[in-house]
Order: C-alpha cells, then sequence, then structure tokens
C-alpha cells in the first residue's frame, strides 16, 4: 500500500520536494531574456566576453554551457548535493573519477559491478598504475580487511548488478572515513535520486550512468557525478574541463526533461516489477528470483531502511540449462532482447553473453552469472501484458513443461 506522502509501506518516507524541484530548479525562466518556460538549447560553443577574462559566467562549451548548467543545478537538487557535474556518459564520469588519483594508488571495487566498470577497472586503470581489488563489499569485515595505506578509493554499486546485491552505505561510509584521505563512491545508477540519496548515508560521490532511469527514454547517453566537498567539486570541474568528455547541449536538454517525469515513472517501474517478481517467484520454470523489494531477498529489510523504494531490475535463474534461457529470450515480443535498463520500455538481456562478457569467466563462476542467470528491467507497460508476454516465452523454452504453481 503506498500513499502520497510516506511511499511504499515498510520503506523510506519519500524525499520532500522531490517533482516540484525537478521541474523547477535549473530552470526559471528568469534566467533567459526570453522568460521562456522551457529552457533554450545553447547550442554555441564559445561566448562573447565584456572585456579580457570578463565574462557572464560562460566562456567555452567545454568548461560551461547555460544548458548543461540547467541540469546539473537540478541533479544537484534531486541528490541534496551543493554540487553536480555532467559527462558524455557514465564511463566518463568512472574516469574522470579515476583521475583523482595517482599511480601506485589503490582502489576496492564491489566485486558485483557493471561489465563496463569491471572493464576499465581491470583492463585500462590497471594499466596507469592503479591497483584494483574487487571486494565483497556486503561484508563489512572484507572491506575493513582489503583497505592498505595505498587504498584512496573504495567504489561500490547498491544494488549490484546483475546480481542486485544490497550494500549498507552508511556502514561502508563508517569503515571507510576511519580511513584518512579515502573516497567512497556509491553508483546510483540502478536507485536513481528518486529511491536512494547516498550522499545522506555518507558517501562522498554519488555518480550515475544517466543513460538509465535518470533520463529514463533511452535516447541519451550520459554520466553524473554529484558531491557537497567543495574542494573535491573543484577537482572534479577542473578535470571535467582538462578531460572534455561532457555531454552535448541537446543530450543536456533530453536529460533535463526526462528528469521531470522521474518521480512518476519510478513509482511505475517498482509496482510493474513487483508484480512481475511475485509472478516468477511463484512459477515453477523459475529456480530462483533475485529482487530487493521481496522478502525474500537477503537484504531487503537493509533496503527499507535506506531506499524509498526498488527500482524496475529483476535478475532470476530459468530452470533447465543455456538452451532454456537463450528459448526464453529469443521468443519475448514486449520485451526488447537489448543491453542497457531504465528506459520506459521493458529489456531482457543474458548478462554472461551481453553486459558482462568482459567479466572473467572465473569471476562469473564466483559471482553467480551462470547460463541461466537472466536480467530483467521492467518498463512501464501494462503489467497484464508484461505477465501475459513472460509466459508465452516460458512456454516456448519448456513445451513439455508442466507449471505447477
Amino acid at each position: 500500500m503506498e500513499t502520497a506522502e510516506d511511499g511504499p509501506r515498510g520503506f523510506l518516507p519519500r524525499f520532500s520536494h522531490f517533482a516540484t524541484q525537478a521541474i523547477h530548479v535549473g530552470q526559471e525562466p528568469e534566467r533567459w531574456s526570453s522568460r521562456a518556460v522551457v529552457p533554450p538549447i545553447s547550442l554555441s560553443t564559445t561566448f562573447k566576453q565584456r572585456a579580457p577574462g570578463q565574462h557572464e559566467g560562460f566562456e567555452y562549451s567545454r568548461s560551461g554551457n547555460p544548458t548543461r548548467d540547467c541540469l546539473e543545478k537540478a541533479v544537484a537538487a534531486l541528490d541534496g548535493a551543493k554540487y553536480c557535474l555532467a559527462y558524455a556518459s557514465g564511463s566518463a564520469a568512472t574516469v574522470t573519477i579515476a583521475h583523482l588519483l595517482k599511480a601506485g594508488d589503490a582502489i576496492i571495487c564491489m566485486d558485483d559491478v557493471y561489465g563496463g566498470t569491471y572493464r576499465y577497472f581491470r583492463s585500462v586503470a590497471s594499466k596507469m598504475g592503479l591497483k584494483v581489488n574487487f571486494v565483497d563489499c556486503t561484508k563489512l569485515d572484507c572491506l575493513e580487511a582489503a583497505i592498505t595505506p595505498e587504498t584512496k578509493l573504495v567504489w561500490i554499486e547498491t544494488p549490484s548488478n546483475p546480481m542486485l546485491k544490497v550494500i549498507d552505505i552508511q556502514s561502508c561510509a563508517d569503515v571507510v572515513h576511519k580511513h584518512k584521505d579515502i573516497i567512497l563512491v556509491i553508483d546510483n545508477t540502478f536507485m536513481s535520486a528518486y529511491f536512494q540519496r547516498p550522499l545522506s548515508l555518507g558517501a562522498d560521490i554519488c555518480m550515475y550512468s544517466a543513460t538509465k532511469y535518470m533520463n529514463g527514454h533511452s535516447d541519451v547517453v550520459m554520466g553524473l557525478v554529484s558531491v557537497n566537498c567543495d574542494k573535491l567539486y573543484e577537482k572534479l570541474k577542473f578535470l571535467q574541463n582538462a578531460i572534455g568528455a561532457v555531454p552535448s547541449p541537446f543530450d543536456c536538454y533530453l536529460c533535463s526533461r526526462g528528469l521531470k517525469t522521474l518521480h512518476i515513472r519510478m513509482k511505475q517501474h517498482f509496482q510493474n516489477a513487483l508484480a512481475v517478481a511475485q509472478y516468477l517467484e511463484s512459477d515453477s520454470r523459475v529456480e530462483k528470483v533475485i529482487f530487493p523489494g521481496l522478502p525474500s531477498h537477503p537484504q531487503h529489510e537493509l533496503v527499507k531502511r535506506q531506499c524509498s523504494g526498488c527500482p524496475g531490475m529483476i535478475t532470476f535463474y530459468i530452470k533447465g540449462k543455456l538452451e532454456q534461457a537463450v528459448a526464453f529470450l529469443k521468443h519475448l515480443k514486449l520485451f526488447a532482447l537489448a543491453e542497457s535498463l531504465g528506459g520506459y520500455e521493458s529489456l531482457a538481456e543474458h548478462p554472461a553473453i551481453m553486459t558482462h562478457a568482459a567479466v572473467s569467466k572465473e569471476d562469473r563462476d564466483a559471482l553467480g552469472i551462470t547460463d541461466t542467470l537472466i536480467r530483467l528491467s521492467i518498463g512501464l507497460e501494462d503489467k497484464e501484458d508484461l505477465l501475459e508476454d513472460l509466459d508465452q516465452a516460458l512456454k516456448a523454452a519448456f513445451p513439455e513443461y508442466t507449471v505447477r504453481n
């Protein structure tokens, strides 16, 4: 049961003024001489100065752009942050954060993360003199044991991708901040700003692949980083300009537009995902369902304390072997077989073959990313149609199977 004030029963209350901030912060018509209600897209790459070094806040579009500024101000408000910086992709945001470090520094990364993050840390950052250690941060003693004098960054996804492990952000922050000069980064892509605010729980950096829920329409590739620390912001702002991996003004406009319906979309994602998860958990053709909104999830109580709801991400093990998993995925009709997530449309994918193919077979096996693991991104369609599509695909995968619910 859900109320406008409190959100889903048992979860953290909704963040106050969220929808109002998403619609208005950084979008004030008074900022523009035309008083446009929708902020204009500023395509100019350069800006006229009053005198050498004297400008109106913008000089060159890599270092700052009015349309990007609108987006960054809005996201900062939604994250409860002082600052936000936008990047050309989630991976670009990751690379920029890594540039806060120097050769010889060490990174602790959650063992279960987005395949692109794993690939960058394992195959790129490690060749630039950064030491990377992958650790199960659901176990605080493992995190504590992994910290060395060289550790300068701890990188956590929660929920993790694709196993949907949930990490106690506040407890991790307590462990990390007992040590000097370690930055705690939370990849908040799955939860979005609507369901989780990592900075309020002790994180130093909250980052997103805005390609997913924050934009929500599968038409923008972008990264976002929010911080409260002035010094950290100045370093990241310098790197944003120096590295230059910035999004286009048009992409910033699209993401700003997507933010305005984030609160509505996330509610529906949660409702649809819960219905799908309950359906799959009751189906005898399914071995196991992993969804933080189900009481069966091992960190369900933590999720309710830390978040105001759950996104549309579901991972499940289908019975049988790779043959059944492939048959199921090939016969889906409403669900598109595609990578990515967080858009209005429902997607399905096979992590071992698709999003996490860069993860070594040994590491995939250790994490449980097997041939029968399937990840769903539940969209905004009518839930009855989603359930019908899943049922017909399961029937195609198990043509002789008798369902016993």
